[in-house]
């Protein structure tokens, strides 16, 4: 059994605990420990996870014609959202179904799950990929770019887009790896991918000796690649099996019944991310229409920003998905709603320090991003109004993620169907287009929206009708 953590073991060695990929049974023992040996390194991941942006908008800010180069990754990446959710949706049936078999110790089981959700997701991607390239450019016009960013920002997003697949297994085999308790690997393999995008982003933006300097188009470059390593260091171990999961070939078999239980979860988990992710485009597009290119880059820079700081927050939260999945499966559900309010509080107090750290020196931060004086001033709005929220936002995660370890993906649609289409979206348009706030009315409608999310999520959760779902 997993003993607590004393004051006679150091914080290093239990850092270096966490991050190493043993084996771990996180239904019995301390749930601080096993809080913390989870989150660890999933705050890590999602932090490596938000450098592929912050990377993207830092080299690119400082191109010629930097307002334009940042409105495309601004733009593509609010786009990308909607790939990001397809691929979280299906990575979070296979944490919630993995992590449900690991905890009845079924490792055959387990393996067999996360390879269908890995067929599933590949023939997904390979659709989006091809129709997200092909109208690049109309991406850009629905988004409310000028002329001049479509035709500057068409060759990025394509390569973008044309990196579904990565992107896709990149998000699937994490929470693969997740759901079986191994958090470490899925760390390991963003820090990969970032190392790669880190070195080669201003190598192909600038050029050096042979390779020639693409601009804009060499960040999408940077990055597919760098994602790209990231996945193949993913399969090689987990071909190559673990104490904690082993696939072969044959469980990559289609098998239908599998298919449809997957999807099943993964349906609703993916249109509770595509309503969060059509929020965000509608709020951008408002931006844009409201307080023209500038605003909207300020956006972007801010947004870009925030979650950079809150994407260590989901990663936290991440734990609470884990330890739901394994403990229901072993039959404690006392336990997996004990650790969801251990995790809740714990962000809380991140998410606390983090608003701290915004509303003092966002100005600061922004400007290490962008030189542009009007740019700056929309980008320190964004953050600090945004930010006001942020206590609230990592309570809604928690609870959020608890319910989809559970596998109840249903319940955080139906909150932020609510949440963000019937309240948030028409808060910022009235806010920001009736009463003519501009900008500003749509920075103002998130933390609103969200504040009413988290306490919505959190009421329901304590029903604790979640305890009863079968996966």
């Amino acid at each position: 059994m997993a003993q607590p953590v004393t004051s006679r073991q150091s914080i290093f060695s239990f850092i270096k605990e966490s991050l190493q990929s043993e084996g771990q049974d996180y239904t019995q023992g301390s749930l601080r420990r096993a809080v913390f040996l989870l989150a660890i390194p999933m705050i890590a991941e999602m932090m490596m996870e938000s450098v592929f942006a912050v990377v993207d908008l830092y080299f690119v800010g400082h191109l010629e014609d930097s307002s334009y180069a940042v409105q495309t990754v601004g733009l593509t990446e609010s786009v990308l959202t909607l790939i990001y959710s397809l691929a979280i949706g299906i990575s979070m049936a296979a944490t919630a179904i993995v992590a449900r078999r690991t905890g009845e110790k079924d490792a055959d089981g387990a393996a067999r799950s996360g390879a269908q959700s890995i067929v599933l997701g590949v023939g997904v991607a390979l659709v989006l990929s091809l129709v997200g390239m092909w109208f690049a450019p109309d991406v850009l016009r629905l988004m409310g770019a000028e002329a001049k960013t479509v035709t500057m920002g068409t060759p990025y997003v394509r390569i973008m887009m044309g990196s579904t697949t990565a992107i896709m297994l990149l998000f699937l085999i994490n929470g693969i790896f997740r759901g079986v308790g191994d958090a470490a690997m899925a760390m390991r393999s963003l820090w990969l991918a970032n190392v790669c995008n880190i070195v080669l982003c201003p190598l192909f933006i600038r050029g050096l000796g042979p390779i020639p300097a693409l601009g804009l188009t060499g960040a999408a470059v940077a990055t597919t690649i760098g994602r790209s390593a990231g996945v193949v260091y993913q399969l090689y171990y987990l071909l190559r099996g673990s104490a904690q999961l082993h696939m072969k070939a044959v469980h990559f078999k289609p098998y239908a019944q599998q298919i449809r239980a997957i999807v099943r979860i993964a349906a609703p988990g993916t249109l509770q991310f595509v309503i969060a992710s059509c929020s965000w485009i509608f709020l951008a597009r408002m931006v844009a229409q409201s307080g023209g290119d500038e605003a909207s880059a300020g956006y972007q820079t801010g947004i870009r920003i925030i979650l950079f700081f809150l994407l260590p927050a989901w990663g936290l939260s991440n734990a609470a998905a884990t330890l739901v999945g394994q403990n229901l499966g072993a039959g404690l559900p006392g336990r997996a709603e004990a650790s969801v309010m251990a995790t809740a509080r714990y962000n809380t107090i991140f998410m606390g320090i983090v608003t701290l750290v915004i509303q003092l020196l966002a100005p600061f931060i922004v400007g290490v991003f962008t030189t542009n004086a009007a740019v700056q001033q929309y980008a320190v709005q964004t953050m600090r109004i945004i930010s006001a929220g942020y206590i609230f936002y990592g309570i809604g995660m928690v609870m959020a993620n608890a319910f989809n370890g559970a596998g109840d993906t249903w319940t955080p649609t139906w909150i932020n169907l609510g949440g963000f289409w019937a309240f948030q979206i028409p808060l910022a348009y009235v806010l920001a287009i009736v009463w003519s706030w501009g900008p500003i009315g749509v920075f103002i409608a998130v933390p609103v929206a969200e504040t009413g999310i988290a306490l919505a999520a959190y009421v329901l959760f304590k029903r604790g009708k979640w305890k009863e779902k079968k996966v």
